[in-house]
């Protein structure tokens, strides 16, 4: 599954600089450049989606480390006692 991912990681990604690319370029006709801006978003989102579930995933089964995150407790003192 996570090949899957990766790959459609690729093309989506792909997908919207190409049509990044050709909306930004097109002239000022309304119905290319809207689809164009359409598909774009469409890859990027697909493409943000499937590098966030990638990132999950790689911390999930220990290929990378999860950044170190602070989690505040209700009972957290500090060092001298003084909170």
């Amino acid at each position: 599954m996570a090949k899957l991912v990766a790959i459609l990681n690729v093309v989506a990604w792909a997908s919207f600089w190409a049509f990044g690319y050709v909306a930004l370029s097109a002239g000022t006709g309304g119905g290319s450049t809207a689809m164009a801006v359409l598909l774009a978003g469409l890859g990027g989102g697909a493409g943000l989606w499937a590098w966030l579930w990638l990132v999950r995933h790689t911390e999930a089964t220990g290929y990378a480390k999860a950044p170190k995150r602070a989690y505040p407790d209700e009972d957290m003192r500090l060092h001298d006692g003084s909170i």
